[in-house]
Parts: C-alpha cells; structure tokens; sequence
C-alpha cells in the first residue's frame, strides 16, 4: 500500500524528500540553507530542510541518521530518532552533531538525514495497584548479561 505524504515548500531551495533507490525505506531529507553551516567537532546545529509536511492519520514521521554522514564524518542526528507527529504543520529540521575531529560543513541541497514514516498507536493510561510478575522482574540496565 502506498501513502500519500503531502509536503509543502517553505524555502525556495527546499528539495522534496525523496528515495534514492526503489527498495529504500527512508526518504532523503535535504539542507535548505541561505549560506553554508560549519558544525565544530563536538558542536550541535539545527539545520532548516525548509519543508512542511502532513502525514497520514495515524503515522509518525522518523528523523534517523545518513549511513555515510556518520560513517566518513561522524555527523549524526542527535535525537535520533526524532519524531514528528502526525499533527506537526511547521517547518522541518534535523538537529545534526559533530562527532567528528574536524568541521564539518553543510551546503545547500545537502541530503543530512532520512525520514521514515511509521505507523503508531497511541496507548491508553491505565493505573494500577501492581503489575504482573515476569522472569526479569525489576532487572535493569545490564541485566540479561549484555
């Protein structure tokens, strides 16, 4: 089944995200940038793609990290992966970090990120007096010997 995902230009630079090949799970979310932005190794920067976007009813959109970014510059998303709600009208952005030893340099038309929409389901919040026992029990982080 294929969804519709409807996109609105902000930017007069903005790139519609787009797959870069037919098996491809995410869509490419590119730079929209007046002038160039240079992340310092260890340094944040939220980056504009000058998009707005309405998912489908119940989907998220997924902000998750370029293999290559991270891979040759140690650029990733910092809150990967960032969520955008189904309801979100405004303008997208990908908060990008420098893991890297050098700067790193964003250029307009730059593909920075990938989106993938999910589907979701919202929960109903149900208190309780106690909950069912499992073999882990309270185990925490580390407990089932990773």
């Amino acid at each position: 089944m294929t969804l519709s995902l409807r996109v609105r230009k902000l930017r007069p630079t903005a790139v519609l995200p787009a797959p870069q090949t037919g098996g491809a799970a995410g869509l490419d979310l590119s730079a929209a940038l007046d002038e160039k932005v240079t992340i310092a190794p260890g340094a944040r920067a939220l980056i504009p793609i000058g998009l707005a976007i309405a998912l489908p009813a119940g989907h998220e959109g997924q902000v998750r990290p370029r293999s290559g970014l991270a891979l040759k510059h140690g650029v990733t998303v910092l809150n990967a992966p960032g969520t955008i709600d189904e309801d979100y009208r405004g303008e997208l952005g990908v908060v990008l970090i420098n893991h890297g030893q050098d700067p790193f340099v964003v250029e307009n038309g730059m593909r920075i990120a990938q989106l993938v929409i999910a589907p979701y389901r919202q929960a109903a919040v149900v208190e309780v007096e106690a909950l069912d026992e499992t073999s882990r029990g309270t185990g925490g982080y580390g407990s089932t010997g990773g």
